[in-house]
């Protein structure tokens, strides 16, 4: 918004009628754009059913080596700018009838989208590259949050592949939120209506293509291009409904008790739906001293817990059960990463203290800064992936 000066008297406020009109359309518009992202989703699964099961098994072998699984998720969004795009399609996968990505395989790739989610904020802080003392206050705003996640992974990705323990849990709550299996189950509109949808996609498909799998193909093209312009447009939508109270709700946060801070991350990450946003907003203010390090961590982790929302409601249009579990070792993920870490002084120091030596090496050198982001997060992605490939 441009900055009105003091002479000039402000323009009146709209009528509270027409205020709350627009509010009630932007609403609908978000409800709107909610139901053709869940089509997008079960439309994702329905392609990769049609795929076959030699191409599905071909998947399975890419992902079977959980570091590969991790650099997958990790690169894929960094190079979308979003973890939402990235864990809605990982449910969709999971979701599929069939299941055209194990459950087991898709964890990692759960937990590298988390690390790639990191890189917006930290690529933010280097627009203050040029001020000496604002990017160092920036660059540590930003990179506390890759060393949180950084830490999570490598604590809880060896434990997972030790004893599966993210999908053993997982599992069991999503038997009992799914409602368990048989006559008993509570039905599920919003699988009839998307799945409805999905088979008129396909029949328009049929009239362009006679063969099976190019029209799969061409579902899944449809169904990714579906996914990444409805969030994309929730997101837009959902921050000019709240663009007037983000900073609001998170700077009444600062100077409280430091778990207001994870709440106000949880609320305004849902609100509009991107972590990306909420962690972003959070890099200037640190850089103008508004804010602290140590205030904008607990932010940072609330968003962290609060994106795993988008991939709760995608799980909704699930085909299957595994979409539901998937989503839900994406919230066991973050909340056990924020239980480890964050209630305890010295574990919270941690990422802390690595963000601050950090920050001091890259206002030292720039060209550190740019070197980190570009290696860690697409460089060492990209290498894993070249190695399975030659192993």
């Amino acid at each position: 918004m441009s900055e009105i000066s003091s002479t000039v008297p402000p323009p009146k406020p709209p009528q509270e009628g027409g205020g709350k009109f627009y509010a009630w359309l932007r609403l609908g518009q978000v409800l709107s754009l909610l139901f053709i992202f869940l089509i997008g989703i079960r439309g994702l699964g329905t392609g990769f059913k049609g795929l076959g099961k030699p191409l599905l098994d071909s998947l399975f072998l890419v992902t079977d080596n959980p570091f590969v699984g991790l650099a997958v998720g990790i690169l894929a969004t960094t190079l979308v700018q979003s973890s939402s795009v990235t864990t809605a399609m990982i449910v969709g996968l999971v979701g599929a009838s069939e299941n055209a990505l194990p459950v087991e395989n898709a964890i990692p790739m759960i937990m590298g989208a988390n690390i790639g989610t990191t890189v917006t904020n930290t690529i933010v802080s280097l627009g203050h590259v040029s001020r000496r003392d604002e990017f160092q206050r920036a660059f540590e705003a930003a990179t506390c949050h890759d060393f949180f996640n950084f830490i999570t992974v490598a604590v809880l990705l060896p434990l997972e592949l030790a004893t599966g323990f993210l999908r053993r849990s997982s599992e069991v709550l999503a038997a009992y939120v799914s409602g368990g299996s048989g006559p008993g189950k509570l039905p599920n509109p919003i699988k009839t209506v998307t799945k409805g949808a999905v088979e008129q996609l396909q029949h328009g498909i049929e009239t362009f293509s006679g063969s099976s799998k190019a029209q799969a193909i061409i579902l899944i093209i449809l169904s990714a291009i579906i996914i990444f312009g409805a969030l994309y447009m929730i997101v837009r939508t959902l921050r000019r409904l709240a663009a007037t109270r983000l900073q609001v709700y998170i700077t009444r946060s600062f100077g409280k008790n430091a778990y207001l801070g994870i709440v106000v991350g949880i609320v305004v990450t849902v609100m509009v739906q991107s972590s990306s946003i909420t962690t972003s907003v959070m890099v200037p203010l640190a850089a103008a001293g508004i804010v602290t390090l140590r205030q904008v961590f607990p932010v940072n982790i609330g968003a962290n817990i609060g994106t795993t929302v988008t991939a709760i409601l995608a799980s909704m249009a699930a085909a299957e059960a595994g979409g539901v579990q998937i989503a839900i070792v994406h919230l066991l993920f973050n909340l056990l990463g924020t239980l480890m870490i964050y209630p305890w002084k010295k574990t919270r120091e941690i990422p802390l203290r690595m963000a601050e030596w950090l920050a001091a090496i890259a206002t030292n050198n720039k060209k550190a800064a740019l070197v980190y982001v570009i290696a860690l997060f697409y460089g060492l992605p990209a290498l894993l992936i070249l190695i399975s490939k030659s192993v």
